[in-house]
């Protein structure tokens, strides 16, 4: 039997790419798939309907079953409405792959609010959105799971996302307390960080030839290593996984840490600036390293 017959799966930003790759392999395993795309830019300009069509051909082309949605993630009446497609055209919503996404990449004291605000817009309130949009159904229900996107940019750090960084560690938290408040309901919530080339990893600049080495390793990562692990984590089998961060860098699968305390000191006195001072040696060997994500996975891509 296949690993998501029966299940219903809505996927965010599925016409191109890491999504694409994700619907295609759902449908492929049985799960009825909604399409979402708004066929947008990498900057979220922009809308062409044929982005999702195609997907949706593609699918049925392969014998699976699958419906188009142009819906922004962005706006909340929006994301009701993605739900409601799933609702609508399946009967039902088992899934929901929080995936589309935009960059508008600035180094910090030149972006814009607008550049500001559209990121966290399409990433993280976006994320919202949809998680509030279904939970209700999956409450009901007693089941469903959530996967959610995430990034190195947050989780690590990398020069001029401001934006993309802030909302890419907002999904992190978001999905961590997803999946506190739906624990009893048999619902899972769970984060991936992906490492592939797609039309967003496009747009990083390579005016460096320390940029255009990371661009290049990049370009090795294919969005298909991605979509088996979004799609076991929504199946069945992984019922007893929740509130996790994997990553995906080729064919290596890693869980990531989540933070926690590493080191404390204590003063029965209270503490001063003087006394804070003579003992910050202390906590200093503890202090993560201001690194980028680049310095974190110097290797190359295990393909």
């Amino acid at each position: 039997m296949k690993k998501l017959e029966n299940k219903v799966a809505v996927v965010t930003g599925s016409g191109r790419g890491i999504g694409r790759d994700i619907a295609l392999l759902m449908a492929k395993e049985g799960a009825k798939v909604v399409v979402n795309d708004l066929g947008g830019g990498s900057d979220g300009n922009g809308n062409d309907t044929k982005v999702a069509d195609e997907v949706v051909q593609e699918i049925r082309e392969l014998g699976g079953e699958a419906v188009a949605n142009y819906d922004s993630v962005s706006e909340y009446e929006s994301a009701t409405k993605i739900v409601e497609t799933a609702l609508t055209e399946f009967g039902r919503i088992d899934i929901v792959v929080n995936n589309a996404g935009i960059l508008r990449d600035r180094m910090l004291f030149k972006m814009s609010e607008e550049e500001w605000d559209a990121v966290i817009a399409v990433h993280l309130k976006g994320s919202f959105n949809m998680t509030r949009a279904a939970a209700p159904y999956f409450k009901e229900q007693k089941s469903g799971r959530f996967i959610n996107f995430t990034s190195t940019s947050g989780l690590i750090g990398n020069v001029g996302q401001a934006n993309y960084a802030a909302a890419k560690l907002g999904i992190a938290g978001l999905n961590r307390i997803t999946a506190l408040d739906m624990a009893r309901y048999n619902v899972t919530a769970n984060a991936v960080a992906p490492f592939a080339w797609s039309r967003l990893i496009g747009s990083i600049p390579t005016e460096t030839d320390d940029q255009k080495a990371r661009v290049d390793k990049l370009k090795q990562l294919s969005p298909a290593h991605i979509a088996p692990l979004v799609a076991f984590l929504s199946s069945d089998e992984a019922a007893d996984v929740s509130g996790q961060i994997f990553g995906v860098r080729g064919k290596e699968i890693m869980v990531f840490s989540q933070p926690r305390p590493v080191r404390s000191v204590y003063n029965a006195e209270g503490w001063s600036i003087d006394s804070l001072s003579s003992i910050k040696g202390s906590l200093q060997s503890s202090f993560t390293p201001l690194e980028v994500s680049a310095d974190v996975f110097p290797y190359e891509p295990l393909v």
